[in-house]
């Protein structure tokens, strides 16, 4: 609370640059739906390549919350289910191979470089780099009347929409009450936002064939406030067609991956499932530097730009691709006050509504630029 900028506290606490003259093989691994690391094991992946040329280093990332790769079956993940048990097969396939190797010189386990666990198709791939190579660099445009395309927008003139951002009513990151953070939360259902009046949400029609997007989404926004700070919250989410069959798994499961007893019914139908993919919110007032935070002027149109984290995700023809946009996720993050203060010392009356605006025009842009992975191009697939 005391460092609440990218300050030299912070910056001395980043290992990424010091990860150095390592000689052994090094395999990283962690988790699509790690809530407590999802960042770091790509940081370390990318510095190890960087830093020390001509060692073997690998990537890894599987289906799992954080340690999940290690402790249970990975076969499902609240109501979304993997269709394999992916822990074995890590253990099995991967880990085991790779030790008896590098221990003690058995047999090549002719891994590559990266080894990735596609959610939606729910097949592993394996590619000679991590993000893939040949991908193609495309945006989801917003469009009007909730429109979400590739096709870039070519209206002149300013178009725009709005909603009504109150900290004394936010917008909830679970639909249930919660003590604490449900490792599920990472791809749960968002029916319940996009019905609020203070989510904006954009979708594309029923796709017609496959698309993967493989590594790193980066939102860039063109907004306004009436206030002098606010959060811009983006969620990229699967939209399951009305007849997708139903599951039979607990959404709630508790810390330990075991199922609630408490929570039912025991069949779950999944039409119209709205599954996040990833979820990041961004303070707007580090947007252009984490270091020296700046107030909006209100009413003036800016443009936010961040990156979310990596996803190795296939929308599925027939499935639709949604974004949703809004100001506040809590608990998940902690309220803006929507003025430009210092939050921990925050008084109640600086928590004011504000009036977001987000814009979409040739001019103001707005939407995600992602990876999609060709095709013909995917890497080698195993596990369905």
């Amino acid at each position: 609370m005391n460092h609440d900028t990218y300050d030299e506290y912070w910056k001395v606490r980043d290992l990424a640059p010091h990860l150095k003259n390592i000689h052994c093989a090094v395999l990283t691994v962690g988790g699509w739906f790690d809530a407590e690391d999802l960042q770091g094991p790509f940081s370390t992946f990318r510095s190890v390549e960087k830093n020390n040329p001509g060692i073997f280093n690998a990537l890894v990332v599987g289906p799992w919350v954080h340690g999940g790769w290690a402790r249970y079956d990975g076969a499902h993940l609240g109501r979304v289910e993997f269709a394999s048990n992916t822990g074995d097969y890590y253990r099995k396939n991967i880990l085991f191979p790779f030790f008896e190797h590098y221990l003690k010189g058995v047999g090549d386990p002719k891994l590559p470089k990266a080894y990735v666990f596609e959610t939606g198709t729910n097949v592993w791939r394996q590619y000679s780099a991590w993000p893939p190579e040949n991908v193609e660099h495309k945006t989801l445009y917003f469009e009007p009347n909730g429109g979400l395309s590739f096709e870039a927008p070519a209206a002149e003139g300013k178009s725009f929409d709005e909603y009504v951002s109150d900290p004394a009513k936010p917008v909830p990151f679970v639909n249930y009450p919660v003590t604490s953070v449900p490792q599920e939360y990472m791809l749960s259902d968002q029916r319940f936002a996009d019905s609020r009046t203070d989510v904006l949400v954009y979708e594309t029609p029923v796709l017609q064939e496959d698309v993967t997007i493989a590594g790193p989404i980066s939102p860039r926004l063109f907004v306004s406030t009436s206030g002098t700070d606010s959060d811009w919250d983006v969620k990229l989410i699967d939209v399951y067609p009305a007849d997708y069959p139903e599951s039979k798994q607990d959404a709630r499961p508790e810390e330990r991956g075991q199922p609630r007893k408490d929570v039912g019914p025991p069949s779950f139908t999944m039409g119209g499932y709205q599954q996040l993919v990833r979820g990041e919110p961004f303070r707007g007032k580090f947007r252009h530097s984490f270091e020296k935070p700046e107030p909006f002027t209100p009413g003036k149109v800016e443009e936010v730009k961040f990156t979310m984290q990596d996803v190795n995700h296939t929308f599925r023809r027939g499935h639709r691709i949604m974004v949703q946009v809004q100001s506040s996720w809590f608990p998940l993050t902690d309220r803006n006050p929507q003025t430009f203060v210092n939050i921990p010392d925050a008084k109640p009356s600086d928590f004011v509504k504000a009036t977001e605006r987000v814009y979409y025009s040739k001019a103001e842009p707005s939407g995600i630029a992602v990876e999609v992975v060709p095709q013909a191009a995917e890497g080698a697939a195993e596990g369905r």
